[in-house]
């Protein structure tokens, strides 16, 4: 028999003997590489040879072990085979399921054949196995043909068509199965049939234990496994399935037993004994010889179908007896051989496999190699210009009609169902319906010059419908002619000279659908393009907004515009995208709000929110050139303004790629051609070929879809309806084109010769329309020329010049496994296919509209292959999730002007992949890391999108509108569009198991108090801060800083948000005795979310938060009550006086001079050890800013500030800013500038002002800052809160050397979510401390070290804040914010560098402590590894 199975497709082996003591084989391999493997002499002894089996003479007795009795045949031969109706049920009124078992002979499977009165493609089985009623589903080894796995928790077997009847049949071959379970499911039609709504349930009878007696011996069991080995393809099996395979051959020969043949009859035949004790291969095996070359073929071809798949050994052993399977049904139907081999041997599918073979890749996908590079030299720092929206277009005037309604609007207050304005002649007609008081009021208004008259009826069904209204409905002055009314309309004069005909018209019969109406002027008939107008009363989904809003944060002026001109664009494409092509060099000077309202705008009308198409025919190469201006002028903003790409590429992918000349005149001529060709010329093809020609769309690219499918599907209509309606056409919407479709295809022709036509034609109308349609994109950037007898006839596309080597070869690969299922090497060319076009995408190119659809259509393959591959993760290792998040990370930052988080993100990653690989212990903590900062970059993108998109969205929806719910989601639909959600679906797959791995759990407890409260949902913390709740109150807030006050009544505050633990909430939630964590898990969340206004009992631990509902009384015995709002203060405030200096040195810090701030950090020197650094600081002390302010210089200022806090005290607390702003106008007494110069220069500080100026005045401006604050939000209301006299309050100011610190850290030498004194916790940022302590989001470093062991500091989390705060030369610089790039930060990837600072770090914590005699919060610096403390004050 040939091996070329062995030989080719696995890594196989030959059969090793390893008996246990039982006499079942235990540990051994099929392997081939190892030809004579040595066996045991025990019972025979035996060596592989080439192809043959060789046995020799045993010295002992066959069957010494177990002997055979004739007490076991008789037992044995019981089991004939016999088949038993299981059970019949009747599914749906006249549908029948019958199941039929066959009761197993000993060793056999059993059979389960299942039949049902019902035939669809899509049947399916949805089915498991059942070892225990109790447990849950097993999923057997042994599956049908077909079968796929589903979610790991079920199997999916598709039934065969016979007739009007479905049917399967299921194998089970494992003793310990006792049932099987299952549930039918049409998956197309998504309808399931159950058994009175549980599942079926089908018993399998029992196999008996055999007779401990009988046995066969040893060595024969040993040469049946070998000869089911060679005919199963010598493939490589695991150990369990070698046991498998030795009791199956064991479980054959007891059968035969069975049937009454002798041992001595097997050996003879398994031995051939007269031979010479040689086995040779049967000449022809079980299964007819099939060649294992045409199993190869056949298994090659189940793979391609199966969108090639990465099987593992397991599926690969499965798929290859599946095959033969297959070839063995069609040998058993009469075919030959030979008939066979040209049967499976047909088209390109032999040289497929001969490439196969040579390359020896099967059942692996084929993988590109990807280049290494650099990721900074992808960084895109493009910030978008904001521009005043005034720039961009003159507001335009509200017409006459538009004044008078909206008069009419503001007078009535009626809500608008629908409102309407026509063109007449050169006027307008404006159409206006309302429900006032269960009544229909409809108002027509005009600023037509001449008399007109309306003609008009009632309809109750359709808009063809007309009927004579009501009398009780007429208006004054009405005239009943023939079925209809005449009513004329009255002069009415507005505000302005201009004056408006009018008239109403109030209906109170609800059955009345809408009002046909025609106008008569001068004798004339004015009608709408031909036709009737129409009044439609239903407010349907799109009840037009009263109030479209002042369109604040949007180029209201371009929107205005634009929805002027819809009536205009939605007569066709043609016009829609010549309006939109001339608006594109104000939207451009307009910045990024104005190429924002083009996208809102196109975007609206790919989503079929606008009309399409009214009444107006139109060449489709009209259309098309179009297009092609409007991409054109859009390529050309694309090389000019890099920072206006990512909202240019939107655009462009809501319009097709368009072209001049014969490209959109093709669409009409090939029509034609497909229709002569294939003998179709009537029905729906007619129809639609009239359609094509009045005005052809993006529908037509659905409906030739729908149209391929349905001819694929052997003329399947379901199939064509159901690609129809899952791509948004419905009945309805065919109906409604001005050249309806009415009927359904009826093809009666050869498909092979459709489908080809049909193709051919796809091409034509996505050349068009689909400008993003990867085929299309790669085609019209690689070239093409005519193809198919009259498509494309003439065409030639030549290449784009000066693409990459390769680059084509990266196309082919990308095109030939655009469907794989197994998508993680689609992925890779995908990206190296971008990553190699990216260079071309940033230089002027007459062909950049190509390159940029390539691009579009790349980027959108990405996101659709990476949702395609999301069942195949639910068994991936945390390695292939990492890997996929990097390249979905990767594609998305390729697609973003500002991608500098993104690239650092990247970076993150590829360490955190590394440090898995080199089994770092620390790889799921610095993951999490990264995955939180990763979280942040998308949540700031959302943040981007909804400020720059959103607002435009709902001002033009509310102008044209819109579908309300179209106008509520659009952000929303356009992350979903792009990589960021598929990236946010990973993230979250990942999260749980980093967190499994890091020991994090769900929860991070920053104030661990135990209480009870009733729970309230708010979106900020920053919102309710003010408030005062009058009952024990738990926040779930969506977001949380840092920076904000909790609020009265708060006992816990639950929130996703991550501040730091030494962040000032954290600090006051754990001084105010409030439960105060972080929740990682959506669902804990969820279900928080869930419970609002429920009383419930939280009762943390360091690590985790338990919850639970309880009664009311239960609530006396909560364990903490935080202060009320009226409690009275433990606390006085003593007004300062001025003691008649401007400013000290720190040797003369006092109570009476300065805080408990400075007067720590002159206690501090040359009291720590040498090697801790303490800033030089003097300071302007307490009642200098009081004297400052009653200096004659500053009296206007003085006079405001006192307006402002009466303000105040009325609970104006607008007035804070303004005080502020105020303080910031103060001017400096020449007394308070030399004293200040003086001090300054004696302490050995540098003047600001000997550099000029400027430079004191920012100094000068920092001093003011630091007064102003006192009128900060938290400074206020904490004030507030406890009831002290925030007047009271004194401000010193400390003048401090400023270190430009390279990483900034916060010591607390008692941890403080633990309370644990033996242990200090510090957290550390790069860059300056206010990232830290201020409202930055992301995470810090932190760390725990205990205080016995200072040298062994242990990491809890890495950090995960994306920006770092810098100063380039003294503290009056503003802070430069810069992105961080932690993966060449030494503190993350140096451990020596990391373990000396972080020792530092807890060594002074320590040593302070130490000084004070108290638990110390301390904040410091560390500048080129010396270590700075700048505060430190008693933690709380």
């Amino acid at each position: 028999m040939s091996s070329s199975i062995g030989n080719n497709m696995l890594n196989q082996s030959l059969l090793r003997s390893k008996l246990n003591s039982s006499g079942i084989p235990a540990n051994t391999l099929f392997q081939a590489s190892r030809v004579n493997a040595p066996t045991r002499k025990s019972q025979s002894s035996k060596k592989f040879s080439g192809k043959k089996l060789v046995v020799e003479k045993p010295n002992l007795a066959m069957g010494s072990r177990r002997r055979s009795s004739a007490i076991p045949r008789a037992v044995l031969a019981t089991h004939a085979d016999s088949k038993q109706l299981a059970e019949k049920f009747n599914l749906d009124g006249s549908i029948e399921l019958q199941v039929v078992v066959s009761a197993p002979m000993p060793g056999s499977p059993t059979q389960v054949e299942i039949q049902v009165t019902y035939s669809s493609d899509s049947l399916l089985l949805h089915w498991g196995a059942v070892k225990d009623r109790k447990e849950k589903w097993v999923l057997p080894s042994r599956q049908p043909g077909g079968t796929k796995e589903y979610k790991n928790r079920a199997l999916r077997t598709p039934f065969s068509k016979s007739g009007s009847n479905s049917f399967l049949k299921i194998e089970i071959d494992d003793p310990e199965v006792q049932a099987i379970e299952f549930l039918i499911v049409d998956e197309r039609k998504n309808k399931w049939f159950k058994n009175n709504g549980n599942n079926f349930h089908v018993k399998l009878p029992a196999k008996e234990e055999r007779i401990s007696s009988v046995s066969v011996p040893e060595d024969l069991v040993q040469i049946q496994a070998y000869l089911r080995w060679e005919r199963r393809g010598k493939q490589m099996y695991t150990p369990e399935q070698e046991k498998e395979e030795y009791e199956a051959a064991r479980n054959e020969l007891l059968n035969e037993v069975a049937r009454g043949i002798s041992i001595q009859e097997l050996r003879a035949r398994l031995t051939k004994e007269n031979d010479g004790g040689d086995v040779k291969e049967p000449s022809v095996p079980v299964s007819k010889g099939i060649p294992d070359d045409l199993v190869q073929v056949q298994a090659y071809i189940r793979w391609e179908k199966a969108g090639k798949p990465n099987y593992s050994e397991k599926q690969q052993l499965r798929e290859f007896e599946e095959a033969r399977k297959e070839l063995q049904m069609e040998l058993e139907k009469g075919l030959s051989l030979d008939e066979l081999r040209k049967k499976i041997n047909q088209g390109e599918i032999q040289t497929t496999v001969a490439k196969q073979l040579q390359d020896k890749k099967y059942f692996r996908v084929e993988r590109i190699q990807r280049k290494k590079r650099d990721l900074t030299h992808l960084l895109n720092k493009y910030a978008a210009k904001s521009v005043d929206e005034n720039v961009s277009v003159k507001p335009k005037a509200l017409t006459t009609v538009e004044l008078f309604a909206k008069a009419k609007e503001e007078h009535a207050g009626e809500t608008v169902l629908n409102r309407n304005i026509f063109k007449i002649e050169n006027q307008e007609l404006l159409v206006l319906v309302t429900k006032p008081a269960g009544k229909t009021k409809i108002l027509l208004a005009t600023d037509q010059k001449e008399p007109i008259t309306l003609h008009w009826a009632l309809s109750k069904n359709n808009a063809g419908e007309w009927l004579a209204p009501p009398p009780e409905v007429l208006p004054p002055g009405s005239v009943s002619v023939n079925g209809a009314v005449d009513t004329p309309f009255s002069f009415s004069s507005h505000e302005s000279t201009n004056e408006v005909q009018h008239l109403e018209i109030e209906i109170e019969e609800e059955s009345f659908r809408g009002l046909p109406f025609v106008i008569q002027s001068a004798g004339k008939w004015i009608k709408s393009n031909g036709s009737d107008f129409y009044v439609n009363f239903a407010a349907g989904s799109k009840q037009v907004q009263k109030d479209t809003g002042d369109g604040k944060g949007t180029a209201k002026a371009l929107l205005d515009t634009i929805a002027d001109m819809e009536s205009e664009a939605q007569k066709s494409f043609m016009h829609r995208f010549n309006i939109a092509a001339d608006l594109t060099d104000q939207a451009k000077d307009a910045g990024e709000l104005g190429l924002a309202a083009i996208l809102v705008w196109m975007r609206f009308m790919a989503t079929r929110q606008l009309i399409w198409n009214k009444n107006y025919n139109v060449k489709p190469r009209e259309i098309s050139k179009a297009q092609d201006r409007l991409t054109d002028n859009l390529q050309n903003i694309y090389t000019s303004y890099p920072e206006y790409r990512e909202l240019l590429r939107m655009i462009m992918s809501t319009v097709g790629r368009g072209g001049e000349g014969d490209v959109g005149q093709r669409i009409r001529d090939e029509i034609l051609v497909l229709q002569r060709n294939n003998d179709c010329k009537g029905g729906m093809m007619e129809e639609w070929h009239q359609k094509l020609h009045n005005n052809t769309s993006p529908d037509d690219v659905v409906i030739c879809q729908a149209l391929i499918d349905y001819v694929k599907s052997d003329f399947n209509i379901d199939v064509y309806w159901k690609t129809l309606n899952e791509n948004g056409i419905t009945k309805e919407r065919l109906l409604s084109y001005d050249r309806a479709i009415h009927s359904e295809p009826n093809f009666r022709t050869d498909p092979k010769g459709l489908l080809r036509d049909l193709g051919n034609y796809m091409r034509t109308l996505k050349a068009v329309h689909s400008g993003a349609d990867l085929e299309s994109a790669i085609s019209n950037c690689m070239g093409y020329r005519s193809e198919g007898e009259g498509f494309m006839v003439g065409v030639q596309i030549n290449p784009v010049s000066g693409l990459p080597s390769g680059f084509p070869d990266l196309l082919q690969f990308v095109l030939e496994h655009i469907e794989d299922s197994n998508v993680e090497a689609l992925l890779e060319g995908l990206l190296e296919t971008r990553q190699e076009l990216r260079p071309l995408l940033s230089k002027p190119n007459n062909r950049l509209r190509d390159l940029l659809f390539l691009d579009i259509a790349l980027d959108s393959a990405v996101r659709t292959a990476i949702e395609r591959g999301y069942e195949e993760l639910n068994t991936a290792g945390p390695g292939k999730i990492m890997y996929l998040i990097a390249m979905v990370l990767e594609n998305l930052a390729l697609s973003s002007d500002d991608n500098v988080d993104l690239i650092y993100c990247l970076k993150g990653w590829n360490q955190a992949a590394s440090m898995l690989k080199s089994n770092n212990d620390h790889w799921a903590l610095y993951a999490k890391s990264v995955l939180d900062r990763t979280r942040l970059a998308l949540a700031s993108k959302a943040e981007w999108y909804q400020r720059v998109l959103q607002p435009s969205a709902e001002y033009l929806g509310s102008l044209l509108g819109v579908d309300q719910w179209a106008v509520n989601i659009f952000t929303e639909e356009i992350i979903r569009a792009g990589s960021a959600a598929s990236l946010s679906s990973l993230l979250n797959r990942l999260d749980p198991v980093l967190r499994k791995t890091a020991h994090l759990g769900s929860w991070q407890v920053i104030s661990p108090v135990e209480v009870v409260g009733y729970v309230v949902v708010v979106d900020e913390l920053l919102a309710v801060q003010n408030k005062s709740y009058g009952q024990p109150t738990i926040l779930v807030a969506k977001s949380v800083k840092g920076e904000e006050e909790i609020p009265d009544g708060t006992v816990a505050v639950l929130t996703p948000d991550m501040p730091d633990v030494l962040s000032h909430v954290s600090v006051r939630a754990r001084n105010g005795k409030v439960c105060f964590a972080t929740c990682f898990d959506p669902n804990t969340l969820s279900d928080l979310r869930a419970r609002e206004g429920k009383l419930l009992h939280l009762k943390p631990t360091s690590a985790d938060i338990t919850y639970s509902e309880v009664k009311e009384d239960e609530l006396a015995d909560a364990s903490t009550s935080p202060l009320k709002e009226g409690a009275p203060s433990t606390l006085t405030l003593v007004r300062k006086k001025f003691n008649g200096r401007y400013a000290i040195s720190s040797e003369e810090f006092t109570s009476e001079m300065v805080g408990a701030k400075s007067r720590n950090i002159s206690y501090l020197k040359g009291k720590v050890p040498s090697w801790i650094g303490i800033p030089t600081s003097v300071a302007l002390p307490f009642g200098v800013f009081e004297k400052v302010l009653s200096d004659d210089s500053n009296k206007e200022v003085a006079a405001k500030l006192e307006i402002l806090k009466k303000k105040l005290k009325e609970e104006d607390f607008g007035s804070l800013k303004e005080i502020r702003e105020t303080v910031l106008h103060l001017a400096a007494p020449p007394q308070l500038v030399q004293e200040l110069k003086t001090k300054m220069k004696s302490s050995g500080m540098p003047w600001p002002g000997d550099e000029g100026e400027q430079r004191w005045n920012q100094a000068w401006t920092a001093i003011k800052k630091v007064w102003a604050s006192k009128w900060n939000e938290r400074a206020y209301f904490s004030t507030r809160k406890v009831k002290l006299d925030h007047d009271y309050l004194c401000m010193a100011v400390l003048v401090q050397e400023i270190i430009n610190a390279d990483y900034a850290f916060v010591i607390h030498t008692t941890n403080p979510s633990s309370g644990d004194d033996s242990e200090i916790y510090a957290e550390v940022v790069k860059g300056l401390g206010e990232t830290l302590v201020g409202a930055y989001p992301g995470r810090a470093l932190s760390f725990l070290c205990k205080k016995n062991d200072l040298n062994s500091p242990q990491v809890s989390g890495y950090p995960s804040k994306p920006i770092g705060l810098f100063i380039r030369r003294v503290p009056m610089d503003e802070e430069e914010q810069v992105v961080l790039d932690y993966s060449s930060d030494p503190l993350i990837v140096d451990d020596d560098f990391r373990h000396s600072i972080l020792s530092s770090i807890a060594r002074a914590g320590s040593a302070i402590e130490e000084l004070y005699g108290s638990p110390q919060d301390i904040e410091g610096v560390i500048r080129d590894g010396k270590l700075y403390v700048v505060q430190t004050r008693p933690q709380m």
